[in-house]
């Protein structure tokens, strides 16, 4: 674990924190690449990712504080407040709760601004590969996210003091965070490869959410949760973001369906309608 970068006065750089930022600017690197590559105008797509930050830092916040109602009831302060317990920054997010805020507000936008919403969405779905790449990192360094125990050689201990230490003590963890990270670097270089040769508009945003939701069910199975964050259904005990993948396999399956047969317009132009 390393999850202090360094030290500025009181306040520590958080390790997680700067893969996250990380992320969003190589994210954002390779949007205005791509759009070069492409001839398409970077503008539109450069508010449309800022939409996508600062909406999916908000929602990721607030699906966690719903999620874990009894921690901030007492305290509201607390929700949104970086000075907590002598430490700068918001500790718990949800990833899920990010993406579908990200989502629905650039969708909104992109339908008030007469936006083509799948074309624009295609760019972005290399994005949420790499990002969840980065971040997940991030998130190993800094003790989160991890897994439960297993006695696979790569099984990984924590030190004294950490979240996993504090569940399982020194047994050895499936790291689930880095099982994340392959994945989402996985993602990305698959949808970097499709982006040029898709065959309709929105068929990067199917193969996204019914890829992305696939693997992020299986990794459940062996990540730590806790009990606010597991439901019982019909004898099942799915976790929320299973629930969630099943959504998104459907919606998945749903853009296919409905985008199939349109096919790719000759030129992928993207612009605001003024």
């Amino acid at each position: 674990m390393w999850p202090d970068l360094i030290q500025i006065g009181p306040f520590p750089i958080r390790t997680w924190g700067l893969m996250l930022a990380l992320s969003f600017v190589f994210g954002l690197f390779y949007l205005k690449r791509m759009a070069r590559r492409d001839n398409v105008d970077f503008e539109p797509i450069l508010t449309v990712a800022y939409i996508m930050i600062i909406g999916g830092v908000l929602g990721a916040r607030l699906f966690y504080v719903v999620l874990h109602w009894p921690d901030f009831s007492g305290n509201l302060g607390a929700i949104f407040n970086p000075f907590q317990s002598g430490r700068f920054g918001i500790a718990g997010l949800n990833l899920y709760g990010g993406v579908l805020a990200a989502i629905g507000g650039s969708w909104l936008y992109c339908r008030w601004r007469n936006l083509p919403v799948l074309n624009i969405f295609d760019y972005f779905a290399p994005t949420l590969g790499l990002g969840i790449g980065i971040s997940r990192i991030g998130c190993f360094l800094n003790g989160c996210c991890f897994g439960t125990p297993t006695d696979l050689p790569w099984g990984v201990s924590f030190p004294i003091g950490s979240i996993p230490f504090m569940v399982y003590g020194v047994q050895p963890l499936h790291p689930a965070q880095l099982y994340s990270s392959a994945y989402g670097f996985l993602l990305f270089i698959t949808m970097h490869f499709l982006l040029r040769r898709r065959r309709y508009v929105g068929q990067l945003v199917a193969i996204t959410f019914v890829a992305e939701a696939i693997l992020r069910f299986v990794i459940e199975y062996v990540r730590y949760y806790e009990e606010e964050m597991v439901f019982s259904f019909l004898g099942m005990q799915p976790t929320y973001n299973q629930v969630v993948s099943v959504l998104l396999v459907a919606a998945g399956i749903a853009v296919h369906l409905l985008n199939r047969r349109k096919g790719r317009p000759e030129t992928p132009s993207i612009k605001v309608d003024d």
